[in-house]
């Protein structure tokens, strides 16, 4: 015989991670698959049922970083409200552990009143950060990692507030929007005794089942984006941290750019042009020096007057990085917010990059690229955001235990 749930004990459980209950540290909760044996790609989705494709949550990392891209994410920021010390931090991922765990399994939150919302993940991964000034709040800055720091002023930056900064990230994805928008505003009510929304960047891809999985994707100005990564035998040097604060080790750096793409003028340059100004064909995402995408980048070849055929501020030359373990993992996905009054895109990319090390990995570049990069005409920067990614967890713990707990 089965019985029915009681909501109002999912209500007093809520109460209890929210209230005094955990605040001497109390007993830690997660619900799920073991820990171990996680592979980070999940379950491909079936063409009979995307909506029931998995991506285990526990597991020695977080999910969502090396996870193949889903279709959908949103990104939220948020900062802590005064007196949020070290004990309330820990109330609070406690709290957003379980629900995420809950979620990314295809079962409803503590207290959801709308549970049917759930039961369809797509491939949901909810993964946490946290930004600089968190470590303060919770009595623990000398923990914080020496590169997650606000980046240094690049010459090409016309950062904007409203897209900078943050002393929490959530980053939800999936291949359902419904799902997404559920999970978000599970996970807000999670965060609203303990913080406030800073910003919220909502971007996509190609749609769940278009095209080849692990295709590279194509970015809203029409350029196959992120073809060159880390190989996966590189991501435990190049992705996952073992050095430097115990409490990091198995987890990344995240680094989120909101880049405005000029897509009016970008219009008005021909195929030629465009391809000179990034190294690469349009098409197919070739080198100019190759045929098929993957070929090597060939910086010596010259043409038959004696130039380079890639040319020396092609965003392909700037961005090079020959060390696999000095590459960035790049996760970034297209926003089109509509159109500004006059008529012309509110469009771009939120580029998201995981690392070990910022400073030793994406910094370099990005310098590079600020220095002299063909594509800066067409592109501006107007958002910046850095956060210590934790390491997962195992269905009895918590994230951000290693550090709050």
């Amino acid at each position: 015989m089965t019985t029915t749930p009681n909501p109002l004990s999912r209500v007093r459980r809520r109460w209890l991670l929210t209230g005094g209950a955990l605040a001497a540290g109390g007993t830690a909760i997660g619900v799920g698959t073991a820990f171990g044996g996680r592979t980070d790609a999940g379950t491909e989705p079936s063409t009979a049922d995307l909506g029931a494709a998995v991506v285990p949550f526990h597991g020695p990392h977080q999910a969502g970083i090396v996870t193949e891209p889903q279709a959908h994410a949103v990104l939220l920021a948020f900062d802590l409200r005064p007196g949020t010390d070290r004990a309330a931090l820990g109330r609070m991922m406690r709290l957003l552990t379980d629900d995420a765990a809950r979620l990314t399994t295809g079962r409803a939150a503590l207290a959801d009143t709308e549970p049917e919302l759930a039961t369809h993940p797509a491939r949901l991964t909810v993964t946490f950060g946290f930004g600089p000034d968190l470590f303060a709040a919770a009595g623990r800055d000398r923990d914080r990692p020496a590169s997650v720091e606000p980046l240094p002023a690049f010459g090409i930056d016309r950062l904007q507030a409203r897209w900078s900064g943050g002393d929490l990230l959530i980053q939800v994805c999936a291949d359902d929007p419904l799902t997404i928008a559920h999970a978000q505003r599970m996970l807000v009510k999670d965060t609203r005794t303990f913080a406030t929304t800073r910003w919220v960047q909502r971007g996509f891809r190609r749609a769940a089942g278009v095209g080849r999985t692990g295709a590279t994707q194509r970015n809203i100005m029409g350029q196959l984006d992120g073809t060159v990564q880390p190989a996966a035998a590189y991501h435990d040097r190049a992705v996952w941290i073992s050095d430097g604060p115990g409490w990091l080790h198995g987890g990344s750096t995240l680094v989120v750019r909101r880049i405005r793409a000029e897509l009016e003028t970008w219009d008005a340059v021909d195929r030629v042009g465009k391809e000179f100004a990034v190294g690469r064909r349009l098409d197919t995402g070739a080198p100019l020096t190759g045929a098929a995408e993957h070929d090597p980048v060939d910086l010596t070849a010259t043409d038959s007057l004696g130039l380079p055929v890639i040319s020396e501020f092609a965003h392909v030359r700037r961005a090079h990085t020959p060390d696999e373990t000095l590459r960035i993992l790049r996760r970034p996905y297209n926003y089109d917010d509509g159109v500004h009054p006059d008529g012309t895109p509110d469009a771009g990319l939120i580029f998201a990059s995981f690392q070990a090390d910022i400073a030793r990995q994406f910094i370099p570049v990005q310098r590079a690229l600020a220095e002299v990069d063909l594509l800066n005409e067409w592109t501006t920067p107007v958002g910046s955001a850095v956060f210590a990614i934790p390491p997962g967890c195992g269905p009895d713990g918590w994230i951000g235990e290693t550090l709050l707990a």
